[in-house]
């Protein structure tokens, strides 16, 4: 296999620990990591570096594996670290479960020379050498490996340039998408979050020429978070404060809103927090939001319209992954044009009622709790990159029927009602017009949660998702209740949906 060279200084122990965090970062399941070197260049160094970073936790004993030949341990991806030292023949590494610590997570690998040709052809090589009164590092690995290191050492720099270069990186979340999160902090400092969001490549046109991303008008770089977050600050709402940007890597350091959210210790919904949460979207949906925001020169963002196109195309995951997951058959061309109708009946409906800021994923894992805060600054904002000017119902439904965890009708109703309060009070507001939008977009939005929970699963191999089906059923069945749904739920339950 063709692979490319990049070679790195490390001056002292410091930058092999910053290295060992910056490999870390990137690191996934099936990687192999062989560090070649003398005795004394720093290979357990750089593997001990790389293991806490896994682990998140900088006291992580790592003794080096000489004499027991492996070391496992647990963290963010699960990691061996052997040593093949005292190896007698190539022929160990079966018996010490090679193998299959390649296919479950991460493996570093010291003295790799000794293993002869059993080791992956396509793994990385780190080789370590003396240069001046420190270290150098050559690195070969296949491209495919040195443009997420590329990434992740692009990442150190733009710490640098923010006065961060010495700061520990640890890993905070990922999503379903390609963006990924981690806590960046020196000693005695206060923490920030790093945003790392390559640009999303277009997938292959699927109508009208166009890819799924722009149907559904996804956000393809930072720059819609930066426009979204300052207008929302602008507006004296909750989001976090941009403290360094590089809009062309999509890199951001945002503040750190905390970690509290709105469950309890059993991930249960507290219900003053969701209570509040509708308060604050009732304060949003006051407000008028403008369509075109001006971000930094040569960079402005217009956000889109929930227009029909991308109604409909989130729907149709329900089609393409949902029903044959459940009936064990593809959707039949008269399926689709009869589940087109149903649709378009209710899109009809949502074309008479109220348009504001749609956040597009206001549920549990982006709502930050402050107590310490008091009116609507306790509720923190995150994640709304994907943020559209559509029915202002939206948000409330995605509140009310939380993806990630039950919210039983009793609480769903009480989360409806704070929120219609707080509009009636505020003055005119068609409740008729907003029960209808509710419960379209609850149907929508469920509707597109079911397709996209079986694609992760049979797409992507990310099968977790898949416990959250038999509430998201639950929820669509308590949205088609609805006579605005008729249609919808008559074709539904003979599509075995419901």
């Amino acid at each position: 296999m063709a692979g490319r060279m990049l070679r790195l200084p490390l001056p002292d122990e410091d930058a092999s620990r910053r290295f060992g965090e910056d490999l870390a970062a990137i690191l996934m399941p099936g990687d192999v990591i062989a560090l070649e070197g003398d005795l004394g260049m720093g290979k357990t160094t750089l593997a001990r570096a790389i293991l806490r970073a896994l682990a998140g936790d900088p006291a992580l004993e790592v003794p080096s594996p000489t004499f027991t030949l492996v070391q496992a341990y647990a963290g963010r991806v699960p990691a061996q670290h052997f040593d093949l030292y005292r190896l007698s023949s190539p022929d160990e590494l079966e018996e010490l479960g090679l193998g299959e610590a390649i296919r479950e997570g991460v493996v570093l690998i010291e003295w790799p020379e000794r293993a002869g040709d059993a080791l992956p052809a396509d793994r990385a090589t780190i080789a370590l050498s003396e240069e001046g009164a420190g270290r150098a590092a050559e690195i070969f690995a296949l491209p495919a490996f040195l443009d997420r290191l590329e990434r992740t050492l692009a990442i150190r720099n733009f710490l640098a340039q923010s006065g961060l270069g010495d700061a520990t990186r640890r890993f905070l979340t990922g999503d379903a998408s390609a963006r990924a999160y981690e806590t960046v902090e020196l000693p005695g400092g206060p923490a920030v979050i790093l945003m790392n969001t390559p640009r999303r490549p277009d997938g292959p046109p699927i109508r009208d020429g166009k890819p799924y991303s722009q149907i559904a008008h996804l956000a393809e770089s930072v720059v819609p978070f930066v426009a979204i977050a300052e207008t929302l600050r602008g507006e004296g709402f909750c989001a976090p404060q941009i403290h360094a940007a590089d809009l062309e890597r999509g890199l951001l350091l945002v503040e750190d809103l905390g970690r509290e959210g709105v469950l309890d210790a059993e991930s249960r919904p507290i219900p003053e927090r969701y209570l509040a949460s509708a308060e604050l979207l009732a304060a949003m949906h006051r407000r008028t939001w403008p369509s075109h925001i001006e971000v930094a020169p040569g960079f402005s963002h217009d956000v889109p319209a929930y227009d029909r196109s991308a109604l409909a195309i989130e729907t149709e995951l329900l089609t393409d992954w949902y029903l044959p997951h459940v009936s064990g058959r593809d959707s039949t061309p008269a399926d689709r044009e009869a589940y087109a109708a149903a649709w378009t009946a209710a899109f009809d409906v949502l074309d008479r009622t109220e348009k504001s800021l749609v956040l597009r994923d206001f549920h549990s894992p982006n709502i930050i709790w402050r107590a310490h805060a008091e009116g609507h600054d306790r509720v923190g904002l995150i994640d709304f990159q994907d943020a559209l000017i559509g029915p202002s119902a939206y948000d409330v439904a995605s509140l009310a029927m939380d993806a990630r965890v039950m919210v039983e009708p009793t609480l769903e109703r009480e989360i409806v009602e704070a929120y219609c309060r707080a509009r009636e009070a505020a003055g005119a507001f068609d409740r008729a017009g907003f029960d209808a939008a509710y419960a379209i977009m609850a149907a929508q939005r469920n509707s597109k949660i079911l397709g996209i929970f079986v694609r992760l699963n049979m797409r992507d191999g990310k099968p977790g998702y898949m416990k959250h089906l038999p509430r998201i059923r639950g929820y669509m069945e308590r949205a088609l209740v609805h006579p605005a749904l008729a249609p919808v739920r008559a074709l539904y339950q003979r599509l075995g949906v419901i």
